[in-house]
């Protein structure tokens, strides 16, 4: 298929706020695909091509595209042979190759097709096509029930790879996927409430567990082949001998754990949370030791757990991983709840998660079976510009603008960023090193005081609550914002939402 065709139905859909009239777009785009086509096709629409980063900035990729063609050339498959050469391209003489191949691209594509490549290149896509938009077109292209599609894409973690099942298969294609060992699913994951008996009267009985302030991991074992994944599904084996070798001793021979990992101090207390990230994103083997504490048992043995409650999965993870179970009791009482809350912040951690006894693991989905209690309000915010700053701090990138997620598009776009609010505090002198070396590399364009960027950085915030505003489009402020940290970890669509934060307003 021509590339422009892609364009085209991109265009639509940012063109509609109907959210019947994307779907049926998009349909129509995937019915007309090739089958091979499709993995790739989704993955442009999402902003998530298969061959992930490929090591181009905003600033190679607009500097190199040219002239662009009057009538268009480029196919799909060219687009995704361009991001295998990107790839690929590595070592002596890379960066000119990298050069060349964007500069014929450049030559063949239209003013468009420059436009949505570039997007597709640094990972930003803002066409509103969001992976919910697109199950449920792949559902009608396809005509397989829509629940059908998501549990397929949940226990795959590959929407391209499901529309391409659904496509070519069918119903019966997509019902064959299930849990594999070796293939990570997307972790299930936790709203937010503000007290633990607030979060117990949500859940109703629950295991009230620590709330670790680590990197959250996914483990697969088959035999002795180890396999540990991060939350946003990529693999740091090689990162994490002590993980793979603790999790060998497990009296199971096929595992997938979900859980966290955290470096200690040597009174066995949890070390900053940039320390863990420090040592988890380290190539080579450090000094600093990485501890694994798992919560949940997704297989074993070839059994799959995820579609029993939790009150049976917890004596099977208990029996498997023993003293590396994340500590917790089962209540329904909340004053034990705050006990195990009282306990969790005086051992050094966040809070306490509250997870329903009867709930099934969820892959992929913030529901309310799992409820996470912080005595500070924290979220997870994308950074969307960074203003120079002033005074003692002249020639650093500080003021940061921070965005919500919104995925509904009740704001703008489904997809979009909505802002919320500024902040400089809790930047400390290597914070601001950093921000001034990485957001230029991400800039997409700047006035004499902002840079703005990509809205691909996490980075958490504290906060005192949140006020109305009628300063940002989503209606509130956020009140005494203050830097924790940046979340590599983290992906963009994995921060906080717009409607999070707003259900944080008084009534009245």
């Amino acid at each position: 298929m021509l590339l422009s065709e892609v364009v085209a139905a991109a265009a639509t859909v940012t063109a509609t706020s109907s959210r019947l009239a994307k779907v049926e777009a998009l349909a129509d785009l995937l019915r007309r695909l090739p089958p091979e086509e499709v993995a790739p096709t989704v993955g442009f629409l999402i902003g998530r091509a298969r061959q992930g980063r490929v090591g181009v900035g905003y600033r190679t990729v607009s500097g190199l595209m040219g002239e662009p063609a009057e009538a268009p050339s480029l196919t799909v498959a060219d687009l995704d042979h361009l991001l295998d050469d990107l790839l690929a391209a590595t070592g002596t003489g890379s960066a000119a190759l990298r050069q060349d191949t964007l500069q014929t691209l450049g030559r063949r594509a239209t003013a468009g097709e420059q436009q949505f490549v570039t997007r597709v290149l640094i990972g930003e896509m803002r066409t509103g096509a969001l992976e919910g938009v697109l199950v449920d077109a792949v559902a009608k292209a396809s005509e397989v029930p829509g629940a059908t599609v998501r549990r397929a894409v949940m226990l795959s973690g590959d929407l391209g790879e499901t529309a391409r099942l659904a496509l070519t298969g069918g119903a019966d294609a997509l019902e064959q996927v299930g849990l594999a060992v070796g293939t990570p699913v997307l972790p299930m994951l936790a709203s937010t409430a503000a007290a633990p008996a607030a979060a117990l009267a949500i859940t109703g009985e629950a295991s009230v567990e620590y709330k670790l302030d680590g990197a959250r991991i996914q483990v697969h074992r088959d035999g002795d082949d180890v396999h540990v994944y991060t939350r946003s599904l990529a693999e740091i084996t090689h990162r994490v001998p002590e993980v793979v070798e603790v999790v060998r001793t497990f009296p199971a021979t096929q595992l997938i754990l979900d859980g966290e990992t955290l470096s200690l101090d040597e009174d066995g207390g949890p070390r900053p949370f940039q320390d863990t990230m420090s040592r988890f994103g380290a190539e080579a083997q450090r000094s600093t030791v990485l501890k694994p504490w798992f919560f949940d048992i997704l297989h074993v043995d070839g059994e799959d757990l995820i579609d029993r409650p939790l009150s049976e999965r917890l004596p099977i993870l208990e029996k498997v991983v023993g003293a590396y179970r994340i500590p917790g009791e089962v209540t329904a009482d909340p004053a034990t709840a705050e006990r195990v809350s009282r306990d969790a912040l005086a051992a050094g951690h966040e809070g306490i998660v509250v997870k329903g006894v009867d709930s099934v693991y969820a892959a992929g989905r913030r529901g309310k079976s799992w409820v996470k209690v912080k005595p500070v309000h924290t979220y997870d915010l994308v950074v969307l510009g960074v203003e120079w700053g002033s005074g003692r701090r002249t020639g650093w990138l500080s003021n940061l603008h921070l965005g919500a997620y919104d995925p509904t598009g009740e704001f703008g776009e489904p997809g979009e960023f909505v802002m919320v609010g500024k902040t400089f505090k809790g930047l400390t002198d290597a914070l601001l090193r950093w921000q001034t070396e990485h957001f230029p590399t991400i800039e997409t364009r700047s006035t004499k005081h902002v840079v703005f960027v990509e809205p691909v950085t996490v980075v958490e915030i504290a906060i005192d609550g949140v006020q109305r505003s009628s300063r940002y489009p989503g209606g509130i402020a956020l009140r005494f914002a203050r830097v924790k940290q940046y979340r590599e970890d983290k992906r963009p669509d994995d921060a906080d939402t717009i409607q999070t934060l707003r259900a944080m307003l008084p009534s009245g």
